[in-house]
């Protein structure tokens, strides 16, 4: 009894960390193995990213209640990332990008990832979701998907039309709808049913139906925690004298670390507990995915869908997720051919549900309606990474992004006072960038060429070297058609910030 009460006071919410560590581990149970999976990596590295998530991130100091592991956004990076390069080039990735996490973290650079635009976020998620579900279709049929997203998509009529033809395709594909309606409809089943995961149940289901029919549909291929665990090679490391690999290894640090820290964000909206320390859980992510890639396994990332179960299942300390962690470990170990039995096209609809919940379609139609660049830019982003890849598409993004801001914030205003007699006055008033300049000086060159004209630019709060020059050689124009010459009125220096040369 002593024992039992000593316990209760070092460790206060033990009862309901353990039973959130439960469900967080049957949610995350079949999404490590399903993004392996599409990532083209043998399932076992899912579970070994998924471990390292709870026993090392877990550990660490940053976001109390966020659960790391193997997510679905990096899966088409990663997959592009082992074709390429191999597989044994994906543990150095991991781990230069792991150590340019930790690098960020001690710099302090996290909280500086809030900046980048949530329209970019979302159609980051938005085209990664779009490439899942276009290749894990052709898995739900047991069909091979095309390399480009464009490809996947436009293959999707003819590859329906190739299953309806075949006995062993339309058997996969009935098993991959099967597990999408049952994860879906779920959620309307009564609280108690719903102590199961729905993407569980949905596999398991899926499995005990194939082996009681016995439907001619392919399995997970198993090999082992041991054998699929290879810590790069000195062959792997030199690797990154390749500017393609260095590029990439870019991408996952940009895209991990982005897609972690806005999933920190939301999961601090969930719960009253403490808040996230953005720089730390940086240097959490940092550790985990320099673990990850010792060991040559999946890249690592803040999940929101675990993080979420983990807050809704009363989860109170970092315990939780640990403890997920430890479940995922005792799995492999105790019952690795408990793999062997998943059907492929069940993680596939797992897959596709998931991506279909990437797509933020309410927030598309939210922001079109407010605020439309924002859109045409979550947009953009989307269409660019399924078009192009990934790591240009969240580029494209961002660029948009910034021109779009450096545009709002370039607004200017020309007021024109003409009183029929004397001086035509004008007043701008605002910024003035070379982003506004033809339309600066469309509205003074409209001004009377016979008038004299003052020319007041005390509202400015900014005037770059472009516009100035353009200014003053407008006013040389203006003053040598034989009317007095143009008086300028000109900001005290400590009043307005001017550009350089």
């Amino acid at each position: 009894m002593t024992s039992k009460a000593s316990l209760t006071s070092r460790f206060p919410h033990l009862r309901q960390d353990f039973g959130a560590s439960l469900v967080v581990f049957l949610v995350a149970l079949p999404l490590c193995v399903g993004v392996a999976v599409a990532s083209g990596v043998p399932a076992e590295l899912g579970l070994v990213t998924g471990i390292v998530g709870g026993l090392v991130a877990g550990l660490m100091r940053g976001s109390s209640l966020q659960v790391s592991g193997p997510a679905a956004g990096m899966t088409v990076l990663v997959f592009e990332a082992v074709r390429q390069f191999g597989l044994p080039a994906l543990g150095v990735i991991v781990l230069a990008a792991g150590l340019l996490q930790l690098a960020m973290g001690a710099l302090r650079l996290g909280r500086w990832f809030r900046a980048i635009s949530v329209s970019v976020v979302e159609g980051m998620l938005a085209g990664i979701g779009l490439v899942i579900i276009a290749g894990q279709l052709y898995a739900a049929a047991g069909l091979k998907a095309p390399t480009s997203g464009l490809d996947k998509i436009a293959g999707l009529p003819g590859a329906f039309v190739d299953a309806l033809g075949s006995t062993a395709s339309l058997a996969s594909l009935t098993v991959g709808a099967g597990t999408i309606a049952v994860t879906v409809l779920w959620k309307r089943l009564p609280k108690r049913a719903q102590v199961v995961p729905g993407a569980l149940a949905a596999v398991v289901l899926a499995t005990v139906a194939t082996l009681t029919l016995s439907l001619p549909v392919a399995n997970v291929e198993v090999r082992g925690l041991l054998d699929v665990i290879q810590p790069p090679g000195l062959d792997a490391f030199g690797q990154l004298a390749d500017v393609a690999i260095i590029g990439t290894i870019l991408a996952f640090t940009l895209i991990a670390s982005a897609e972690s820290l806005f999933s920190a964000a939301a999961v601090d909206r969930m719960h009253d507990g403490p808040r996230t320390e953005y720089d730390k859980e940086l240097m959490a992510q940092g550790a985990g995915n320099t673990v990850c890639g010792l060991l040559g396994a999946l890249p690592m990332t803040a999940v929101i869908v675990r993080s979420s179960a983990n807050v809704q299942a009363g989860a109170k300390t970092k315990a939780s997720r640990v403890l997920h962690g430890v479940w995922l470990l005792l799995f492999v170990a105790l019952l690795p051919g408990a793999l062997a039995l998943i059907p492929l096209p069940a993680l596939a609809g797992i897959l596709v549900h998931a991506g279909w919940k990437l797509i933020p379609l309410r927030e598309i139609v939210s922001l079109w309606r407010s605020h439309r660049g924002e859109a045409l830019i979550l947009v953009t982003t989307a269409v660019a990474i399924v078009a192009v890849n990934m790591f240009e598409g969240v580029l494209i993004g961002l660029a948009l992004s910034v021109a779009k801001t450096a545009w709002e914030a370039s607004h200017i205003k020309l007021e024109v006072i003409d009183k029929g007699a004397g001086p035509v006055q004008a007043y701008l008033s605002g910024n003035a960038t070379f982003l506004r300049l033809p339309k600066i000086l469309d509205d003074l060159e409209s001004l009377p060429q016979d008038r004299p004209v003052e020319l007041h630019l005390t509202g400015l709060h900014h005037l770059d070297h472009a516009c100035r020059t353009a200014l003053e050689n407008w006013a040389e124009r203006h003053s040598s058609t034989g009317t007095e010459p143009v008086r300028m009125t000109v900001p005290e220096p400590e009043k307005v910030t001017s550009g350089t040369p």
